[in-house]
């Protein structure tokens, strides 16, 4: 008997049996941290990847941007060039066109260089605002005067001082105007 005794304390199997309850307790304790720990891994990688996606977005909006208006300020300039070249157009009349030859070939040649000038600003994404006829629009037109006895509707432009132009639908210069005055009590509509 003390040898069955003996055994039984002394047996190896006992010990593991009760350490497996432990350990399995342990082991699936320990798998579910670590798939908390991949799941929290799992988040931030798709919130770093939709992160880096915005980014690569931005990025490319703001070069896009940059292609697309770093003419601007260049454009700006030449618009100047072009306002002369109309205005050298329009300071001679028919007659004297018709009467005199050299100013004829001259305005011909200044009418030639003002279609090129179109032409360029065309292919930049450049246009002219028009603005006769339409209603005052205060984020395109600036409105220096009001003149009476048009015959048009209260803050109609019926006068373009210096036309405007655009960049790829943005604003590159405005249009300076002049609307009609509307009847007593009228007013100018500057909503957009």
């Amino acid at each position: 008997m003390t040898d069955t005794i003996n055994t039984h304390d002394n047996d190896p199997s006992a010990e593991p049996a009760a350490q497996a309850g432990t350990t399995e307790a342990g082991a699936e304790a320990r798998v579910a941290q670590l798939e908390a720990e991949v799941a929290s891994l799992k988040d931030q990688m798709l919130r770093t990847l939709a992160e880096t996606e915005n980014v690569r977005r931005r990025a490319e909006r703001e070069r896009e941007d940059t292609a697309k208006y770093a003419v601007a300020k260049f454009a700006k300039e030449l618009l100047a060039v072009a306002d002369n070249l109309r205005r050298a157009v329009e300071a001679v009349g028919e007659d004297v066109r018709a009467e005199n030859q050299a100013v004829g070939n001259l305005l011909t040649g200044v009418e030639a260089t003002e279609r090129q000038l179109i032409a360029a600003f065309d292919r930049a994404g450049i246009a002219k605002v028009e603005a006769l006829g339409t209603p005052a629009d205060p984020n395109f037109h600036q409105i220096m005067m009001e003149i009476e006895n048009t015959g048009k509707p209260a803050g109609t432009v019926v006068q373009v001082l210096q036309a405007g132009y655009t960049i790829h639908g943005r604003l590159l210069r405005e249009a300076i105007v002049g609307v009609a005055k509307g009847d007593v009590g009228g007013h100018v509509n500057t909503s957009a």
